[in-house]
C-alpha cells in the first residue's frame, strides 16, 4: 500500500509499505477513508523528530521512518476472533496506545501513561495509509448519519473538548480563544455547545480570521486592529474573560491570556509550545489565576464526542477546509499549512 511516511525534518515521502497483518485476536483491520493534518504532524515536519522516536519506543518498538496520521476514520475490513468489532463497521479511531497498567492508566489518566505512544507519530500504524491495524479499545462505531469528513474530525474534536472541560467552562462563561488554527476553532464550536454566554476569538492570521467568522459562534478580532487589551475588558464589563483558551501555542498568546483572563478566571494551554515560553508568574499570584495543561484527550470520551458531532450539536466540518489526495499531502497538505500567509484551516487526506 502507499503511505506517507516521516523519515526525518521537512523529509516526508509518499512511498510503499507492506500491508498490516493481523497477527493476534483482537487485532481489526480498517480501510481508511480520510485523515487529518495535525498541529502535531506540522511540529515534526518543520522541527522533527520530537515525539517521532529515533530510538525504540518502550511501548511499541518503533522508530523512524513511520507512517504518519493519527485522526483518522474508515471501515473495518478484517477482524480478529476477539475483536469485538464486525466487518463493515464504521469507525472513528482513538489513536492513543498506552500500557494500561502504570500508575496513571490504573487511575484513568491514559493521556499521562508513562509509556504513552499514538499511532500515526511513535507506533507502527498511521492513518495517512490506505489500511491500519488497531486494537478494540482503540475503536468507536460512527452512526450511519455520519460522515467520514466528521469522524476523521473526532480525533481533533476532542481534544479541543478535553482542553475546555480543564478550564471548568461552565454554562453562561465568557470564554476567550486565542488562535483559530483548528483546535482553537473547534475549542470556540465547542465552548458555544456547551453553552458559554460569549466566545471570542483572537487571530492574526486574516484569512484564518474570516474562516473563524465562518465559524459564527461570535467576535473575531485581530490584534492589530484594536487596542486588544482594552478592547476585551470593554466586552466584559472591564473584569476580563471567565475562561480563556490559548490555542497558538505561542509567548505572545499566552501572555495575552494573562491580561484578558479575569481574577480567578481560568487559563488551558491547548496549543503546544516547541520550546520554552516566558510568563509573568506575578500575574497568576495577584490575579489568583488558574493556569492549566491540557495534552490530548480522555481515550474514553470518543463516543461522547460522537454523539455530539452526530446531533449536529458540535459541527465539526465548519472547522474544514478541503480535502486532498495522498499524492499531494506534502504540497498541498504540509506546505499549505505551515505557510504563515496560508488560509487553510484543518486538511483531510483521501489514503
Amino acid at each position: 500500500m502507499r503511505a506517507a511516511r516521516f523519515h526525518a525534518k521537512r523529509d516526508i515521502r509518499v512511498e510503499d509499505v507492506e500491508d498490516p497483518v493481523l497477527s493476534e485476536p483482537d487485532d481489526i483491520l480498517v480501510e481508511v477513508a480520510l485523515c487529518g493534518i495535525c498541529g502535531t504532524d506540522l511540529h515534526e515536519y518543520l522541527m522533527g523528530p520530537i515525539v517521532t522516536p529515533v530510538r525504540p519506543h518502550p511501548l511499541t518498538g518503533v522508530t523512524v521512518p513511520l507512517v504518519l496520521g493519527h485522526e483518522f476514520a474508515g471501515t473495518v475490513v478484517e477482524v480478529g476472533p476477539e475483536s469485538g468489532v464486525a466487518v463493515g463497521d464504521r469507525v472513528a479511531v482513538m489513536p492513543s496506545v498506552v500500557c494500561h497498567r502504570c500508575f496513571f492508566c490504573l487511575r484513568g489518566r491514559h493521556a499521562l501513561c508513562t509509556r504513552f505512544a499514538s499511532l500515526g507519530l511513535s507506533a507502527q500504524w498511521g492513518g495517512l495509509a490506505r489500511f491500519a491495524k488497531i486494537k478494540p479499545y482503540q475503536v468507536a462505531r460512527i452512526p450511519d448519519s455520519m460522515t467520514f469528513e466528521e469522524g476523521a474530525m473526532i480525533e481533533p474534536a476532542a481534544v479541543a473538548a478535553y482542553g475546555v472541560d480543564r478550564a471548568g467552562l461552565v454554562g453562561g462563561d465568557n470564554v476567550l480563544i486565542v488562535g483559530a488554527g483548528p483546535v482553537g476553532a473547534l475549542s470556540a464550536l465547542y465552548a458555544d455547545a456547551m453553552g458559554a454566554g460569549n466566545v471570542v476569538i483572537i487571530e492574526p492570521n486574516k484569512q484564518r480570521a474570516a474562516r473563524a467568522e465562518a465559524l459564527d459562534v461570535g467576535p473575531v478580532l485581530h490584534p492589530e486592529d484594536v487596542p486588544t487589551s482594552d478592547l476585551l475588558g470593554a466586552m466584559t464589563d472591564g473584569l476580563g474573560f471567565d475562561v480563556t483558551v490559548e490555542c497558538s501555542g505561542s509567548q505572545p498568546g499566552l501572555q495575552l491570556a494573562l491580561r484578558a483572563t479575569r481574577r480567578s478566571g481560568s487559563i488551558v494551554q491547548t496549543g503546544l509550545h516547541t520550546k520554552p515560553a516566558e510568563i509573568d508568574a506575578m500575574k497568576l499570584s495577584e490575579n489568583e489565576l488558574a493556569l492549566y495543561g491540557s495534552w490530548c484527550f480522555k481515550i474514553t470520551d470518543w463516543p461522547r464526542v460522537i454523539r455530539l458531532v452526530s446531533r449536529g450539536k458540535y459541527p465539526v466540518t465548519k472547522a474544514l477546509s478541503s480535502v486532498i489526495d495522498l499524492p499531494d499531502v506534502v504540497s498541498s497538505g504540509f506546505d499549505a499549512l505551515v505557510d504563515p500567509q496560508g488560509s487553510d484551516m484543518k486538511i483531510l487526506v483521501r489514503p
